[in-house]
């Protein structure tokens, strides 16, 4: 039987992790210049591998992560380490638009490895909302409870799609110097954010560091 307080209250906690509305700037750092076609396309592709990504990690992550040898700590300094160089590139106001074109294949190969790196993952489904769904496919063992979870899913991908979806409105009224600060001050916020999976992971690893 489906126990949906425990799915509202797992959908909660993972619109809370992923946080889409607070993924606006860098969505608009990172898609900065583009077409709106372009931008579509690749929120889009986020929402996609989004959904993938949690609903692979709530019906088999634990095996996946068991089978190579993966700790949950491991994976959240793994993922605060790709964070931290991303908000580096982000303090240092480097623009991508400067290395992508609109019309060269290459450059499309670019934008679809950047909807699925960084901002599908680890921006949106990083360690700490893959990690929770894992943690909640674990509380219940059967196989309905672990479907189940596709609900809570679904509901958090379909918000971060809309609200990625109305990011090109967002950046027009930012302009290029509003893009800019919002960059760096978003910028220092993932690098923040990047120091705490880090210290999460270190302190799962290293639980000694502070007993």
């Amino acid at each position: 039987m489906i126990d949906f307080a425990y799915l509202l209250k797992t959908g909660v906690a993972l619109f809370a992790i992923v946080n889409p509305i607070g993924s606006i700037p860098i969505f608009i750092s990172a898609t900065n210049g583009w077409s709106s076609k372009d931008r579509n396309r690749i929120t889009n592709l986020v929402a996609i591998t989004v959904f993938s990504v949690l609903s692979v990690a709530a019906l088999m992550g634990e095996h996946i992560l068991n089978f190579f040898g993966i700790s949950i700590p491991s994976f959240q300094v793994a993922g605060g380490i790709l964070i931290m160089l991303i908000a580096l590139h982000m303090l240092n106001g480097k623009q991508r638009q400067s290395k992508q074109s609109n019309s060269s294949t290459s450059s499309l190969d670019d934008k679809d490895l950047l909807a699925v790196v960084p901002l599908s993952v680890p921006l949106l489904a990083g360690p700490g909302a893959i990690s929770s769904i894992i943690i909640a496919a674990e509380n219940h063992h059967n196989l309905i409870s672990h479907l189940s979870l596709i609900i809570p899913i679904s509901v958090v991908v379909l918000s971060a799609w809309i609200v990625l979806r109305l990011s090109g409105f967002i950046a027009h009224l930012l302009g290029v110097i509003g893009i800019n600060i919002v960059t760096r001050l978003m910028g220092l916020i993932l690098a923040s954010m990047a120091v705490e999976f880090i210290a999460k992971g270190l302190a799962g690893l290293f639980p000694q560091l502070i007993s």
